[in-house]
């Protein structure tokens, strides 16, 4: 039996206006903007917001965008969606591709403000069929961790009202048409680490006169890579990765110095700190061994939550999905290792759910190497790759996922 909430929410976006929201989306694909420079698109997103009737404001901590729907009495239900895109060339090829050289969409949130701007339009267009309040958040700097916590910050909730319940969701490689969901925990914590190995620099001609901080940094790399393999229990899932290592200007020039910057994907805080504790141990003792002039300097950046479901809110999200898409098209995934900032916003006690869309076109699918869903889903473009390029398809969907979500809470009149 379908319930009054998925009724509700097909009523409301079975005539989307879907042509529009392509075009949308493919302006704000060719658009792009990093973090805390989103004003264009805040700018498109509110302007959407205030025609379709919400209280709208702007510039909340930096460039996020809020509009609020009061509809009388019943809870309020926060829609969230990210507003940043990626400092990445693109290689999609697609005849709306980033114009602006080095900055893309590749994780999807031009797709997610989408989304977000149609349901907001259609709950909109049909608020007499619910009672609440909506607040509809279009957050910047998602991807460096700052955006939601900046957003609080400013007074989002002092300003606009404390929500009942948070809705989010994150376009996902993967046959378009699924909606995984987990029940708990479903993105890891993320910790950004920089280490600067200090040497004692001099010609390359006498590297008997100096401290190689290239050597040391080689090393380093190399025995970080045992951290996981060798000091964590098998059941204990996490990640450790070296994205970047710099050192020196010229051929012949032995550096004084060399950075490298890593980064840690964790499922607890206690397997966190141990990582951590290992990561200084080992930089503390390869540069004991090399005989550096100093200790490393070890530095902690920017940092993620763990992304958990309230168990009540995502089975409740969960269910109306299955009552609008079909029971086959939601899933548990298990936790992914991909990291969110959409906690922030949950200040600890706001019951919240997230979850994914897929959205790799049919014939992307199809054509992807391997028999198997592991072996095609890591064929195929996935998010923060260059060619990152979601299916339209996916919009209408999308749209309706967050009308459902909200529906699941709202009153329905």
């Amino acid at each position: 039996m379908t319930s009054p909430a998925a009724r509700t929410a097909l009523d409301l976006t079975a005539g989307l206006p879907v042509p529009d929201l392509e075009d949308f989306y493919r302006d704000l694909h060719r658009h792009p903007e990093l973090s805390l420079s989103e004003h264009r698109t805040a700018g498109k997103l509110a302007g959407r917001l205030k025609e379709a009737g919400f209280e709208t404001a702007e510039g909340i901590g930096g460039t996020g965008v809020v509009g609020v729907l009061r509809g009388g009495d019943g809870p309020t239900v926060l829609l969230r969606a990210d507003l940043d895109a990626l400092p990445v060339q693109e290689e999609t090829g697609l005849p709306y591709a980033s114009r602006t050289d080095g900055v893309m969409h590749a994780c999807g949130h031009d797709l997610h403000v989408t989304w977000l701007a149609g349901a907001a339009e259609a709950l909109a267009a049909g608020r007499e069929t619910w009672n609440g309040t909506l607040l509809v958040v279009g957050q910047p700097a998602e991807e460096t961790g700052q955006g939601a916590a900046r957003m609080v910050a400013d007074g989002l909730y002092e300003r606009f009202g404390r929500p009942d319940v948070l809705l989010g969701q994150h376009a996902v490689p993967g046959p378009a048409g699924l909606y995984p969901h987990a029940p708990g925990l479903i993105m890891s914590a993320s910790t950004d680490v920089d280490i600067v190995v200090h040497g004692r620099g001099g010609h390359g001609s006498r590297p008997e006169s100096t401290v190689d901080p290239v050597v040391t940094a080689a090393y380093l790399v190399t025995r970080l890579q045992t951290v996981v393999s060798r000091e964590l229990a098998a059941r204990e899932a996490a990640v450790l990765t070296v994205g970047r290592i710099e050192a020196g200007t010229r051929h012949n020039i032995i550096p004084s110095e060399a950075r490298i910057e890593l980064n840690l994907r964790t499922q607890s805080e206690e397997v966190r700190e141990r990582m951590l504790a290992a990561i200084r141990r080992i930089a503390q003792g390869e540069c004991l061994a090399a005989g550096c002039p100093r200790e490393p300097e070890i530095t902690l950046g920017n940092s993620f939550p763990e992304t958990v479901n309230d168990v009540g809110t995502d089975t409740a999200v969960a269910a109306v999905h299955r009552d609008v898409f079909g029971a086959g098209t939601v899933f548990d995934p298990g936790p992914a290792m991909g990291s969110e900032d959409f906690p922030e916003l949950a200040l600890g006690s706001i019951p919240y759910s997230y979850w994914f869309v897929t959205t790799t076109p049919a014939e992307v699918w199809e054509k992807a190497p391997g028999t198997t869903f592991p072996e095609k889903f890591s064929a195929v473009p996935s998010n923060h790759s260059p060619r990152f390029a979601p299916d339209l398809s996916t919009i209408a969907p999308g749209v309706r996922t967050l009308v459902s979500g909200a529906l699941a809470f709202l009153s329905v009149a």
